[in-house]
């Protein structure tokens, strides 16, 4: 059947769109909704001028969020602590509810979990990029950073940046070389020899009376 939609059905079409869809759909679910008609002219010319009035208040939605919203969400960063087993393996994981509760003890904005675009939950630890849709057109980016409650266990930090300790012992190597130095100063009065530096820093009543007639014609 050839529809025309009247309001907009998400991951269907928007309000305006002119769409062939199943019998049993339309029948069932569309037509008795109000959500689409039949596409004649008369709804065609409906839908399109409610459209219309549509777009220009979503464009007044957007700006605003724009103006008052984005410069709250855009480029925060939100910290979750998780519950952790061995290896780092988390127990559950980080959901877009989760996610939209520590945005807004964080930003102090009203957001849904729906806002959230995660195409799936968080289940490793670290930091991660996730959109949210402030509006359908105004999107932001956030940096969720997954930890462990209370920290990393001593032998995982060690495993995770093995590096830190080859610093520590490179920097206590000088400093003993410093300490040597120091002491032929004081023995031998002599200034000490130069030493090397270590490590690396790293949506119309007349319009619903017309589809009833229309059902009930049908």
């Amino acid at each position: 059947m050839r529809v025309v939609f009247l309001e907009e059905v998400e991951g269907t079409a928007r309000t305006g769109d002119v769409k062939n869809v199943a019998d049993g759909f339309a029948r069932n679910f569309l037509l008795p909704r109000k959500l689409a008609a039949p596409a004649t002219d008369h709804y065609i010319n409906i839908a399109q001028a409610k459209a219309g009035k549509e777009e220009r208040r979503q464009e007044k939605v957007d700006e605003e969020a724009r103006d008052r919203v984005l410069p709250k969400v855009d480029g925060k960063a939100v910290e979750i602590e998780v519950r952790v087993g061995e290896q780092g393996k988390l127990f559950g994981s980080v959901t877009a509810r989760d996610i939209a509760e520590a945005l807004q003890a964080v930003t102090r904005v009203e957001l849904e979990h729906r806002q959230v675009d995660l195409k799936e939950p968080i289940r490793e630890l670290g930091g991660h990029e996730v959109t949210i849709k402030v509006t359908r057109n105004v999107l932001a980016t956030v940096t969720v950073n997954v930890v462990p409650v209370g920290g990393l266990p001593a032998e995982e930090a060690a495993e995770e940046s093995p590096e830190v300790a080859i610093e520590s012992e490179a920097e206590a190597e000088v400093s003993a070389a410093s300490e040597e130095l120091i002491e032929e100063e004081i023995l031998e009065q002599e200034p000490p020899a130069e030493a090397g530096d270590a490590g690396e820093e790293s949506a119309d009543e007349e319009l619903e009376k017309e589809l009833e007639n229309d059902s009930v014609e049908t």
